[in-house]
């Protein structure tokens, strides 16, 4: 019996050290993440019994996949495993300015891309849960990714689990429209929308005050809650980090100032803790803080997963000021 149960691509991360390109490297670096994942990492490391659900190739890639999630606590029993399809992965050049940071994604027909209705045991696996995350990336995936990510979302409602759903466009998967059409039927069983500003534009038309952006998608879909995390970019590696969360009331939190060692899974890590917050301690507000606080930590942490505990994110959520811990 989980707490959490989370769905979806996790792929192996290539990177080039000390801020080389793709094209002048001679070597990688090798991490594993994806966002769902990424979430479910979040969780157990807070303190919370997360499980994993994807579908991995039976090969060593696979088998690299499957134990980082083991190593940070994640269950992996519901995994499904394939002698088709491949691992997804990700190249991620580090910019520094005025270079941004890019990635360059070879995913094409990824054993989860080839997921058809049935493979997973939901029953078996939501049986007793408490939460469900998904994202929008993993019915971006494909046509038959969109249909379990419906599969999986209706059966998280018969057993009364909290539906949580990033909205996360990517436009190297899909079109806007299409994000919109496959995704729209999907809200009516979702509980808690996360989003950023940008998202919301691109796939729902929704423009503002990121309060008013939530409150109207509220009020459109019916959600319990929505959140928006808003990302402040002042260079390549400087900038601020915070969120809002609107349930039928707008709550606020501190923006942390960060140095940007890692920003990728720095919203996975909200939702992680925004999870974490609303589980143990019933509050919008409680959740909205230790999203916030548990993301500004994942900034300064590199690669997707985020190795920060619960204690050192309880402190920060209560100082100002950096000290040597000792």
């Amino acid at each position: 019996m989980y707490d959490v149960v989370c769905f979806g691509e996790a792929m192996v991360r290539l990177m080039p050290p000390g801020f080389r390109r793709l094209e002048q490297t001679e070597e990688l670096d090798v991490k594993v993440g994806g966002g769902e994942l990424n979430v479910a990492v979040g969780v157990s490391r807070l303190g919370l019994k997360a499980a994993w659900v994807s579908r991995l190739p039976e090969n060593p890639l696979g088998r690299m996949i499957r134990n980082k999630a083991r190593e940070q606590g994640v269950s992996t029993e519901h995994l499904v495993w394939s002698k088709e399809g491949r691992a997804g992965l990700y190249f991620l050049e580090q910019g520094s300015a005025p270079r941004a940071s890019a990635v360059l994604y070879d995913r094409a027909h990824s054993a989860i891309s080839l997921m058809q209705p049935g493979e997973a045991d939901w029953d078996a696996c939501l049986k007793g849960a408490k939460w469900f995350h998904v994202s929008g990336i993993t019915p971006a995936l494909s046509a038959s990714c969109a249909a379990v990510t419906l599969e999986a979302l209706r059966k998280a409602k018969e057993h009364n689990c909290t539906v949580s759903y990033d909205l996360n466009y990517r436009g190297k998967l899909w079109t806007p429209e299409q994000a919109e059409q496959c995704q729209t039927p999907m809200m009516d069983l979702v509980d808690v929308l996360i989003t950023t500003e940008d998202d919301a534009d691109t796939v729902f038309h929704q423009q503002g005050e990121p309060g008013d952006i939530a409150k109207r998608l509220q009020q459109r879909f019916g959600f319990q809650a929505v959140a928006i995390t808003l990302r402040e970019i002042r260079t390549v590696w400087t900038g601020g980090w915070t969120s809002i969360v609107y349930a039928d009331k707008l709550y606020t939190d501190r923006t942390y100032t960060l140095e940007n060692v890692d920003r990728v899974g720095g919203g996975d890590s909200f939702s992680a803790g925004l999870i974490y917050g609303r589980l143990t301690q019933n509050s919008w507000e409680a959740g909205l803080k230790w999203g916030n606080a548990f993301s500004a930590i994942k900034h300064s942490i590199p690669g997707d997963l985020n190795w920060a505990t619960r204690e050192e994110t309880e402190k920060l959520m209560q100082q100002e000021k950096f000290k040597i811990q000792r």
